[in-house]
């Protein structure tokens, strides 16, 4: 079959990788998959005219305000995958709502990535509740095996010995909806009190205007540092060798960060997100956190509580198999 793809596909966005995921798995089942990004289709017009001119079967959109929008009344089947920002942002601005019931009522399925999403979508648009099924995220890890970690400290300004360190990395492209600045103040009179931990802070620069109050909070701000991106391979090293993953987003769909840290065995702090309360069950498989001061007391507990730091690995762990299990035979 023909299939048009259509997702945002900005650069560093977790939609663009999970995007790439679906058209790999959508081409390795046999299909033709053409991935477009949303943003440079301007009307629903190019997209007939593109459904036309490629010969094309169905649709599937990654998204359901950006994507879904432009695949109506087009005469063939598609399905929506939401995305994250969709449910936790743009259903509380009543025009998207509209458009995005509109969008629900001719799809043929929607997906899910957790219960949670799935249970928004059907308090929001009960009208799709038969049609909205739940499809979890997979995650394969590859750390590199080149990767330095004493050369990683030492890029990131922190000269002292690894032995003695906590490294927090919070992963994010640098955007207000990742709000890498949230826990800043607070960890650093944290690392004023004890200096062996610091916050690395690792992402490319996607919003330059944002990226610029980033830098410069983080020059003044001791114990918190500022790392750009990194290749992925190098990142999961990383992410296995520092102490415990953060994640101080406001929106999340299924942070593709915390099950990598899962897999790669460290313990996740969180904030407490529908998204993220999702995925990380609080003292079971991660840490949740409500404010940037419940994050330190809950980091200073996993500190100096060994055997939590083990029952969360173990159980975040054990998650992400089952995820995989799922997400693999499913593929197969």
């Amino acid at each position: 079959m023909r299939l048009l793809f259509l997702a945002v596909l900005r650069r560093h966005t977790g939609n663009a990788v999970t995007a790439e995921r679906v058209r790999d798995h959508l081409e390795a089942a046999g299909h033709v998959c053409l991935l477009k990004d949303a943003f440079d289709l301007e009307s629903s017009s190019e997209v007939a005219h593109l459904i036309r001119a490629e010969n094309l079967e169905a649709a599937l959109a990654l998204h359901l305000y950006r994507g879904g929008r432009l695949l109506q009344g087009h005469g063939i089947p598609f399905g929506i995958i939401f995305g994250g920002t969709d449910l936790n942002e743009d259903v509380n601005q009543r025009e998207k709502n509209e458009v995005m019931g509109k969008v629900l009522e001719e799809a043929r399925f929607a997906v899910a990535f957790t219960e949670s999403m799935k249970e928004t979508a059907q308090t929001q648009w009960p009208h799709a509740r038969d049609k909205i099924y739940i499809q979890s995220q997979g995650v394969m890890t590859v750390p590199s095996a080149a990767f330095n970690w004493n050369t990683f400290l030492h890029r990131s300004g922190i000269n002292q010995s690894a032995d003695n360190l906590h490294i927090f990395l919070l992963v994010c492209g640098l955007r207000h909806v990742k709000d890498p600045l949230y826990l800043v103040d607070a960890f650093s009179e944290w690392h004023r009190e004890e200096p062996n931990v610091y916050m690395v802070i690792v992402g490319p620069e996607v919003d330059p205007v944002f990226t610029r109050e980033v830098k410069a909070k983080v020059k003044r701000m001791a114990g918190v540092r500022l790392l750009g991106e990194m290749p992925q391979g190098d990142l999961h090293a990383a992410l296995r060798n520092c102490f415990a993953v953060v994640n101080s987003s406001v929106s999340e769909g299924m942070s593709a960060a915390i099950l990598e840290a899962m897999d790669l065995e460290v313990p996740v702090l969180a904030r407490n997100i529908p998204g993220n309360a999702a995925v990380v069950k609080h003292e079971v498989t991660g840490l949740l956190f409500s404010d940037p001061q419940d994050f330190v007391q809950l980091a200073k507990r996993l500190v100096r509580e060994p055997a939590l730091e083990r029952e969360l690995v173990a159980n975040g762990r054990e998650y992400v198999r089952r995820l995989q299990t799922f997400f693999f035979k499913r593929r197969k």
